[in-house]
């Protein structure tokens, strides 16, 4: 998977479909059938044995048996989870309850944190504590869905000693709020597909002012990887065509939580210095 993350821009557009599909579905790639993952994939079978190929496999089923180690340890709950969701929804006949809508929905949720949970890169979240350790002003940029998110990393970050910087875009001054980026300096930039353009802009200007980049994404192919210092992703889950943020949000206060315990800081309010009035 990392050989795929680095060579992923120098694929055809059939190779980055058929990357993008073993990614997301590694999990259980030992169980699908070369037809199977062709057509979902909208290719021809002899696509698939020319990715394998590609990375130096006799074919698919040398490629496929890489996969077969890290199929048992996370296949349980994460399935059960989703043939949860797929049973209670095929099995209705009549409209579901507000109950109903708000199970199904936490069940998507405790889904994505499980996968999260086995999914864990231990080597990426150590360097992206050094990242944050290090930094000497941190940079947080998302956008749409992703801002709430952003704006919470800020408010964690600014407990600690650290200079933080949310790239709000108010007044369409995304330019003017990343041009101060410097060598020394971190972005975090957290972004999903179909990757906000904005984000991808500050991330360039971190690239080009050799700051660091950490990345928060749903793939180590995202067009953010490309210049990442590091790169932590997460798929969420989702429930009705609506993708959770809960295993976001999760990773994101574990990361304060781990640079806190490496700063040696007892997390606590900011001192109260008197009404706004006074």
């Amino acid at each position: 998977m990392q050989r795929i993350s680095e060579e992923y821009e120098g694929l055809s557009k059939q190779l980055k479909v058929i990357a993008k599909y073993i990614e997301e579905h590694r999990t259980t790639l030992v169980l699908e059938r070369i037809t199977d993952i062709a057509q979902a994939c909208e290719v021809q079978p002899s696509a698939i044995v020319r990715f394998a190929q590609r990375f130096g496999f006799s074919g698919f089923s040398d490629m496929q048996a890489l996969f077969r180690d890290s199929f048992a340890p996370v296949q349980s709950n994460v399935n059960n989870y989703q043939k949860r969701i797929r049973t209670v929804i095929a099995s209705q006949n009549t409209p579901l309850s507000n109950t109903e809508l708000t199970q199904n929905f936490l069940s998507a949720c405790q889904q994505g944190l499980e996968e999260l949970s086995q999914s864990l890169d231990p080597a990426a979240i150590d360097a992206a504590v050094e990242l944050l350790y290090k930094a000497e002003n941190i940079y947080v940029v998302g956008v749409r869905r992703m801002f709430p998110i952003a704006s919470y990393v800020c408010y964690a970050l600014q407990h600690t000693q650290k200079r933080v910087h949310l790239i709000s875009g108010l007044g369409g001054m995304y330019h003017d709020q990343v041009r101060s980026i410097r060598e020394n300096d971190l972005m975090i930039a957290i972004s999903f597909q179909p990757y906000g353009r904005e984000t991808r802009y500050c991330a360039r200007v971190a690239a080009q002012n050799k700051a660091k980049l950490l990345v928060i994404s749903d793939s180590k192919m995202s067009p953010l990887a490309r210049n990442a210092s590091t790169v932590l992703t997460v798929k969420e889950g989702t429930a009705f065509a609506f993708r959770s943020m809960s295993s976001t949000i999760s990773l994101c206060q574990a990361l304060f939580i781990a640079l806190s315990y490496r700063l040696e800081l007892v997390i606590e309010e900011t001192q109260d210095a008197g009404a706004y009035d006074d």
